[in-house]
C-alpha cells in the first residue's frame, strides 16, 4: 500500500481469498481496519523506523520556516512588485524559546535532539513519561497535562499517531489556551487538529501562526480558507520523503511481503 491505496475493505478481502499480507508504507495505521485483516488470517507490516529521522528533520524545518517567515520573505524578495524591504518585518526568535512536543515516540525525541541544538526549552506531553536518562539527555520536562504544555510553550509540535484518543486533540479550546504569539507546528495526522477551529484561531490571531506537514483532506479543495491564510505554511505530506528513506522504505515492505509468503515471522509486524 502506497498513500492509503488500495482501500483494504471487506469487498477487497473476500475477492482475494489467499491474501496473506499487507505492507502498508510510513508509519501511520489508521487507515487500517486491523480486526478485519486478522478475521481474514492476514498480517499487516508497515515501516515505523525508517522514516523517524526525516520526519524530525522536517518538523524541526517547519519551526524554523514559521517562525523566520522563510516563505513569505522568498516571496517578498523575488515579488516584481518588491522595491524595498521593510525594517519592520520581523520574524520570531528560536534560539533559547519553549517548545511544547505532544507526542515524545521516536519522532519526538529526535525533534527533542535537534532543539537541543538550538539550546530551546523542551517540554512534552505523553501517554506515558519518558525514562530519566532519556528526559536528561535532550533536558526535556514532562507534562501530565496537555494544557501545562499549550500555555507555556512558543512552539507546539504534534507527532503522534492518529487514534480515537487522538481526533480532534488541538481544537478551540486548546487552540485559546496557547500564547497569542504561538505557531503550531503538525508532522502528525491531518484529523488530529480541527481544521475549522485552526482557520479561526489563525484568522483572528488566537495564535501567531501554523506550520503543517498533513491536512484533511490531502490535497486541501483549493477554494480552502487554510491556502489564503499568510500565516500558514502547507508541504505536501513529505515527512519521510527523501530518495534515501523512500527505498528503504520499499526495501521494507519486499521483506515482510516475502516473508509472509514462505510462512515466515514478517519483520515489523503490526500485532
Amino acid at each position: 500500500m502506497w498513500y492509503h491505496k488500495p482501500a483494504i475493505n471487506e469487498d477487497l478481502l473476500q475477492s482475494l481469498p489467499n491474501l496473506k499480507v499487507v505492507a502498508s508504507s510510513g508509519v501511520g495505521i489508521d487507515h487500517l481496519d486491523l480486526k478485519l485483516l486478522s478475521s481474514y488470517g492476514v498480517k499487516v507490516a508497515n515501516t515505523p523506523f525508517i522514516v523517524s529521522t526525516d520526519t524530525a528533520d522536517l518538523g524541526m524545518a517547519l519551526l524554523l520556516a514559521s517562525s523566520r517567515r522563510i516563505v513569505e520573505g522568498h516571496e517578498m524578495a523575488v515579488s516584481p512588485d518588491t522595491e524595498y524591504f521593510p525594517a519592520d518585518w520581523l520574524g520570531v526568535q528560536v534560539s533559547g524559546a519553549t517548545l511544547g512536543i505532544v507526542g515524545m515516540g521516536t519522532i519526538g525525541l529526535k525533534v527533542a535532539e535537534r532543539s537541543k541544538a538550538f539550546e530551546m526549552k523542551i517540554l512534552y506531553h505523553n501517554r506515558n513519561q519518558r525514562k530519566k536518562e532519556e528526559e536528561s539527555a535532550v533536558g526535556a520536562v514532562y507534562c501530565k497535562k496537555i494544557d501545562d504544555l499549550l500555555q507555556q510553550s512558543d512552539f507546539v509540535l504534534l507527532s503522534v499517531a492518529l487514534t480515537p484518543q487522538t481526533h480532534k486533540l488541538i481544537g478551540k479550546r486548546e487552540l485559546e489556551l496557547m500564547k497569542p504569539t504561538a505557531i503550531l507546528i503538525n508532522i502528525s495526522r491531518g484529523l488530529v487538529v480541527d481544521q475549522d477551529a485552526l482557520v479561526e484561531a489563525l484568522q483572528n490571531k488566537v495564535i501567531k501562526a501554523a506550520a503543517l506537514d498533513v491536512t484533511y483532506p490531502e490535497p486541501l479543495p483549493r477554494d480552502h480558507p487554510l491556502l489564503k491564510l499568510k500565516n500558514v505554511i502547507i508541504t505536501p505530506h513529505i515527512g519521510s520523503a527523501t530518495k534515501k528513506t523512500r527505498w528503504v522504505m520499499m526495501e521494507e515492505m519486499a521483506e515482510s511481503i516475502e516473508a509472509g509468503l514462505a510462512g515466515l515471522p514478517v519483520p515489523r509486524e503490526v500485532l
